[in-house]
């Protein structure tokens, strides 16, 4: 299982990225996939969730209305829509898939684990 992340970089403050996450190795319509953070010093953080319809998801009080989710089962291809990035959102962002049902932040709920990609927000 490749869970490979995309799309990280500078931006500054008040602008937008789009990460991207394409899958290998799953079929990963069966998935429940999650995208966490972790910032220098800081917890690894669930921020964002979507179930394997993509019916449902979940967001943290700390991106919520800002980021969005996101999933192309066709294309095997998560994506994180995130607006309005402020300094406290730059850290490493990975993107993790769970088989088991309901949205979660939890990282121990997640069986895989993509590697990250550095996003930095800063002027």
């Amino acid at each position: 299982v490749q869970l490979v992340v995309s799309g990280g970089g500078l931006v500054q403050p008040g602008g937008s990225l789009i990460l991207s996450c394409l899958a290998s190795g799953v079929t990963l319509r069966y998935y429940t996939i999650g995208w966490f953070r972790q910032a220098p010093g800081k917890e690894r953080e669930g921020i964002s969730c979507i179930t394997s319809s993509g019916r449902n998801t979940g967001y943290a009080d700390s991106v919520k209305g800002r980021f969005t989710i996101v999933r192309d089962n066709a294309k095997a291809t998560l994506y994180l829509q995130m607006n309005s990035l402020r300094p406290e959102d730059t850290a490493i962002y990975y993107c993790n898939a769970k088989t088991s049902r309901g949205l979660s932040f939890k990282p121990l709920k997640y069986d895989y684990w993509g590697q990250g990609t550095q996003v930095t927000v800063s002027s």
